[in-house]
């Protein structure tokens, strides 16, 4: 897609003029006049890819490669793949021509993800094609009692159970999924039946509260330096180790009168 005609739609969808946006990328220290502006809007000239995600910063485009018309096919329909793409490519085939049991280990990963991939796609197709979300709300997946706030539980090759509808409040804004709570450990914050809203992240600080997968079993913890720490005293905490990754963020907790 043209890169000008869609900057110039995404500024005046912004609500900018080009004179705003010549100041802040001035004020931050690129070299952008307004005639600078205006010659990438009309097709003269191209942004750097620097300035260019500033761009994207300034109007608020998230997903950067939809926008700009990349859906990750050419024209004759094959495979035209983005730079993290061939990255992966690369790092598959060092992978596999230094350590063929560690190629081993990705191709089983792949295809047990594609296969649970598979699964929740059928479901979204299905539940948009017969249910729709009440307005002031929307619909993420739920995932029944898996966050062990205990014992741990085994969540891989699992599609979430159903769509729920949450209220679309800002608070709610960056929940990517939502997932039920079993066991005692997070009281009296968290309560076993409880339904977490969980922001997509791999990281988050000493302090916040997550969803943790270690050794294959996932678990609702607050994060600690070398450890997951339960809240209630009389549970256990559970060690960190090299399989240990953060699934999400816990961001809010819904009434157990508005679980669908």
């Amino acid at each position: 897609m043209e890169i000008g005609s869609v900057l110039r739609e995404s500024r005046l969808n912004s609500k900018m003029t080009v004179e705003q946006v010549s100041k802040i990328l001035t004020e931050q220290g690129y070299k952008a006049s307004q005639k600078t502006v205006y010659s990438w809007e009309n097709g003269n000239s191209r942004p750097d890819i620097e300035i260019l995600m500033k761009l994207c910063d300034i109007y608020g485009i998230k997903d950067i490669l939809k926008t700009f018309g990349y859906d990750g096919y050419k024209e004759d329909g094959s495979l035209q793949l983005n730079m993290k793409e061939v990255d992966m490519i690369e790092k598959y085939r060092f992978i596999s021509t230094n350590s063929p049991e560690g190629a081993k280990v990705v191709d089983t990963v792949l295809d047990r993800e594609y296969s649970v991939a598979e699964k929740i796609n059928e479901l979204e197709q299905t539940i948009a094609e017969n249910s729709s979300n009440t307005p002031g709300t929307r619909l993420i997946n739920y995932y029944y009692r898996l966050a062990s706030a205990g014992t741990g539980q085994i969540i891989f090759d699992t599609p979430p159970t159903k769509r729920i509808e949450i209220p679309d409040t800002p608070e709610n804004q960056k929940a990517a999924y939502a997932i039920g709570v079993n066991g005692d450990s997070m009281e009296p914050v968290y309560h076993d039946g409880d339904t977490l809203l969980i922001e997509m992240t791999e990281e988050i600080l000493p302090g916040d509260i997550g969803i943790f997968l270690v050794d294959d079993c996932c678990y609702v913890k607050k994060r600690g330096k070398n450890e997951l720490i339960s809240i209630n005293k009389d549970s256990p905490n559970i060690s960190l180790n090299e399989s240990a990754r953060c699934m999400g963020k816990v961001i809010n907790k819904l009434n157990n009168d508005k679980r669908k």
